[in-house]
């Protein structure tokens, strides 16, 4: 389970005024902190995603279901913007799956074989700064 704020309508896919001003400055993510706490995620990690994905991988993809889950990875600041993205696409389900989705695949495959420490203090202070511009 991961804490996060309600942004959106019950019932619905749609997102609240605040929702909008809480996603676009990453507000909502504040409370997995928590999780971070409880040690189930860690600050850099591959995001979570929806059942149906992370769950299908194969092969060598599957070493990154060893890393926990993260607030933040190379990959959630490449796509911070992913929802309008996906807005821009004729078939956004199918621009996920064969474009988005691969691409944080190879970014957190790459991450898995070069973590470290000085790598995650460069990773937040990038988020840091992605969130401030």
């Amino acid at each position: 389970m991961i804490f996060k704020l309600k942004t959106m309508y019950p019932n619905s896919d749609e997102v609240t005024l605040s929702g909008k001003y809480l996603r676009k400055f990453k507000i909502d993510e504040l409370p997995q902190f928590f999780n971070v706490l409880l040690g189930q995620m860690s600050v850099v990690g591959p995001r979570p995603d929806v059942e149906g994905y992370y769950d299908t991988l194969q092969g060598e993809n599957r070493k990154i279901l060893q890393l926990k889950p993260g607030i933040t990875s190379e990959s959630a600041i490449k796509y911070k913007n992913e929802e309008a993205i996906l807005e821009k696409q004729e078939n956004p389900k199918l621009y996920n799956d064969e474009v988005i989705f691969p691409d944080k695949i190879k970014m957190n495959l790459e991450y898995y074989y070069k973590q470290s420490f000085v790598l995650d203090v460069k990773i937040i202070l990038k988020t840091i700064k992605n969130l401030i511009s």
